[in-house]
């Protein structure tokens, strides 16, 4: 019993009521401060919880657990200087899906999120003891793993393995799903005396990976210098493109296809030429597959076009102008309104045009092709298919779209001369086109042997350096004008003006008609 208690009942006198509120104060205040203390306690640990995912978040990413672009080169660096203090190297192996992009639009995001958790499992199975996993961004991952440097075999054979082992099925609900990998593999050990930071490697590493998807994907490839210098020239190859375009520096050429039975000419292929400042005059297999890739080829081809078909209508009205088109073109399901338009609004009559596919473009979405094929021939446009032999067309496709010829690959046609299978193929082309009552035109001709056993087969037109080059606009008009095939001025005069509007009312209608 507290003093102040006794004191006053041994004496019968009232406890001191200052001396009593001081003690419960005390007591009170006791309490209050243990219940802070405990309050304070949580307040800490739930602090330093959040802390902690906080920089797990920051460190890792979320959907995979993997280190992100922000935490992994840190951690490369760390690994490096480790592996530097055991006479070791650092090999980073950068990691791209070839088909992502794809398996999304078709499959949904859903779906490609467990095609990256599935990978990221795989991959961290076959990671050695030291290495690390990175998810760059996207579909990209980086892998770092030490190797000795006599062990350079041993990396080579984790990418090999990697590249077999992530192109496995991948099963997604009721489906099957499958991806392949393209890698490019960088190592710390340079001999250039470039410094080698994480993202130096990384870098290196990534230039690795394109050139593997330029060699057919689904591949591996080390960094060497050289690819440096050819991602470089290919940097400035898309800049002098945008440029050029701008610029009016790409011009169409022309090539001459002759009747083989009359040796008149009937027409001409248009062929893409840069006449680039500082390159000169640049081949269309340099610049049309970059124009492709960076979606500059639907823009590109319709500048060609108009400039074409303006300089065809100063031609003889019988002779008739060809274009090819792009696979990517095809995917535009505005296309068939834009030729066109374009006619229509150049004046240029659909019967004289023929435009050229390649048999690739019949194994992306055939109900999508077979629709812009029946609106192009509504208009009298026709329809050839080019390289014919060198792909995978069917008789059903060639007999259920609306094809006007068969254009015969120059690697068939140049060896006709010779009796071999080759030659074979051509006959059996012809027959074919015959059969389909589908005319045959053969490129490539370069030499009179060629051209006689070709006229042996009967109603075939050709074209090929027998014939001459590709021209510019200027010198093909010179030569039809000295062969009196050029229109004459009523026939010009009577064209309508490339000055005048078009409606896409009036497109509509030609295209409904």
């Amino acid at each position: 019993m507290p003093q102040i208690v006794r004191s006053w009942m041994g004496t019968g006198a009232p406890p001191d009521m200052l001396l009593t509120n001081a003690v419960l104060l005390n007591i009170a205040l006791l309490i209050f401060g243990w219940r802070r203390y405990k309050d304070l306690q949580c307040e800490v640990e739930e602090r330093r919880k959040a802390e902690a995912r906080a920089r797990e978040l920051a460190e890792r990413d979320p959907l995979t657990g993997s280190l992100n672009r922000r935490s992994g080169p840190p951690a490369i660096d760390r690994l490096r200087a480790e592996a530097l203090e055991c006479d070791q190297h650092v090999a980073i192996l950068l990691i791209d899906l070839d088909n992502f992009k794809q398996i999304n639009d078709l499959h949904g995001h859903q779906a490609g999120d467990t095609v990256l958790q599935t990978l990221t499992q795989r991959i961290e199975e076959k990671l050695p003891i030291g290495g690390i996993l990175i998810r760059i961004g996207g579909d990209e991952f980086a892998c770092a793993v030490p190797f000795s440097a006599n062990e350079r075999d041993k990396v080579s054979a984790l990418a090999e393995t990697l590249v077999e082992t992530v192109s496995d099925e991948i099963p997604y609900n009721e489906l099957t799903l499958s991806a392949t990998v393209s890698i490019g593999i960088a190592h710390s050990n340079c001999s250039d005396g470039v410094v080698m930071t994480a993202d130096k490697l990384i870098h290196r590493a990534d230039i690795a990976m394109y050139h593997a998807k330029k060699r057919g994907r689904n591949r591996f490839f080390w960094f060497e210098p050289p690819m440096e210098d050819e991602l470089r020239f290919r940097n400035e190859l898309e800049v002098g493109i945008r440029e050029g375009l701008k610029n009016g520096e790409f011009v169409p050429f022309y090539e001459q296809q002759v009747d083989l039975e009359t040796g008149d000419i009937v027409g001409f292929e248009m062929l893409a030429r840069w006449r680039s400042p500082k390159l000169g005059l640049v081949s269309p297999e340099v610049f049309i597959p970059i124009a492709e890739e960076i979606d500059l080829i639907g823009e590109l081809s319709e500048t060609l076009i108009k400039k074409a078909l303006r300089d065809a209508n100063g031609w003889h009205p019988d002779i008739s102008l060809s274009v090819n088109i792009s696979p990517i073109q095809l995917r535009d399901p505005w296309f068939a309104q834009k030729l066109l338009q374009i006619l229509v609004e150049i004046g240029f009559p659909p019967s004289r045009l023929e435009i050229e596919i390649t048999e690739s473009c019949l194994h992306e979405n055939i109900g999508a092709v077979r629709t812009i094929f029946s609106s192009l021939k509504n208009q009298g446009i026709r329809i050839s298919l080019d390289d014919f032999g060198t792909g995978y067309s069917s008789l059903s496709q060639l007999r259920s779209l609306p094809f006007d010829r068969l254009k015969i690959d120059r690697s068939f046609v140049t060896e006709i001369a010779q009796e071999d299978v080759s030659s074979e193929l051509v006959r059996a082309i012809v027959s074919l086109g015959k059969g389909l009552s589908l005319p045959v035109t053969a490129e490539g001709i370069e030499n009179g042997r060629v051209q006689d056993a070709l006229k042996g087969l009967g109603g075939i037109k050709g074209q090929g350096y027998l014939f001459g080059r590709p021209e510019d606009a200027g010198t093909t008009r010179n030569r039809l004008a000295k062969l009196g095939l050029l229109a004459r001025d009523n026939e010009v005069a009577q064209l309508p003006s490339t000055s005048s509007t078009v409606s896409t009312d009036q497109v509509d209608k030609r295209l409904a008609s």
